[in-house]
């Protein structure tokens, strides 16, 4: 069994191999593509195929390996990928490069040295943390009541009262704190709620209250802080860039960790989620907001215009929750700010 984390650089291509995954669309190269690319460590397939494609999102429709390759799912450093043409159409191919051994002593090996689609460094942190909850979740969740040994706080090490847990049907816990409303950006109805993460703790003694020990704390536990069951690992086996299924729009609400100017790899938070028909690895493209601005020639300067959305980037969806999502951005080309739109690319 492969563990998380190899996983995280294992599921590369797993959907991509079957010819039925073609689209019909034609797809542009970029006009300063090179003839081939030798893989090397650093390197990620997005930007890979950015070298080959206009939109590297779609290099899954010209994808194209030889099945006699062992292993096909993983792109090692000192493999070749080539850009040829069928039928006059591009087609994207793997050439299996000597630096990858395939004996029985070292097949397992190279496992961790496989490429990935993106930059997973960017995105595992926010993958196992709950980070947005419903009003409803965060009103009913257990809360911390009082500390052990008299503390008037908590830390990893000590133990916690929390009301209520009455059964054991999970031992472990996310500790989080109530954050800012996450809004929808035209409505400014409220679509969920920031989780700040605050630390872990584990199950000791069921009951009202119940009774735990913290395990891991980012800052200090006070009391109030909510506990939620800890989520599992969003598997990333069955996810690859390719467009909404139907149309989506929305804007960006918000920016993590954070940052206050947005650009590439940074993650950002979106007023659409799984209800809207986001999922992982759906692909959109950043529209900067078109300014509203005053007409300074119509009778006493009193006109405003608004100005065209204009295209700022792209990004990848990762995360999503039922009325929000988490996007990673892969392309800036101009300052992207909050309250940007995004539509279908």
């Amino acid at each position: 069994m492969l563990t998380s984390s190899k996983k995280l650089a294992c599921f590369i291509l797993g959907l991509l191999l079957s010819t039925g995954a073609l689209a019909a669309d034609p797809v542009a190269v970029n006009p300063a593509h090179p003839d081939r690319h030798v893989v090397v460590r650093g390197d990620a397939l997005w930007d890979i195929a950015e070298k080959f494609l206009r939109d590297p999102w779609q290099w899954p429709n010209v994808w194209h390996v030889n099945p006699q390759i062992e292993n096909p799912h993983l792109i090692y450093p000192g493999d070749i990928i080539t850009l040829t043409y069928v039928d006059g159409q591009p087609r994207l191919s793997l050439q299996r490069g000597s630096l990858v051994k395939l004996s029985p002593q070292v097949r397992s090996t190279p496992l961790s040295e496989a490429i990935s689609v993106i930059p997973l460094d960017a995105i595992h942190p926010f993958l196992t943390r709950p980070f947005v909850v419903d009003k409803d979740e965060m009103d009913t969740a257990p809360y911390v009541v009082y500390f052990a040994d008299e503390h008037l706080m908590g830390g990893k090490g000590l133990r916690g009262y929390v009301r209520a847990i009455e059964n054991t049907d999970n031992n472990r816990y996310d500790i989080v704190r109530p954050g800012d409303a996450y809004r929808d950006a035209d409505t400014d109805e409220v679509l969920g709620y920031e989780a700040l993460f605050i630390g872990n703790a584990d199950l000791q003694k069921t009951g009202d209250p119940a009774t735990v020990a913290f395990s891991n704390s980012e800052l200090e536990i006070l009391k109030g802080d909510r506990l939620i069951p800890i989520s599992r690992e969003v598997q990333l086996e069955n996810f690859y860039p390719k467009a909404p299924g139907s149309d989506v729009s929305g804007s960006i609400i918000s920016v993590l960790n954070g940052i206050t100017q947005i650009g590439q790899y940074n993650v950002v938070v979106l007023d659409r989620g799984a209800n809207d028909g986001l999922a992982a690895g759906h692909v959109l493209t950043i529209m900067h907001r078109g300014r509203t601005v005053r007409d300074v020639v119509t009778p006493e300067s009193a006109d405003t215009v608004t100005l065209p959305d204009e295209p700022a980037g792209n990004m990848m969806v990762f995360r999503t929750f039922p009325r929000v999502s988490f996007a990673l951005v892969m392309k800036a080309t101009r300052a992207i700010h909050v309250k940007d739109r995004f539509i279908n690319p």
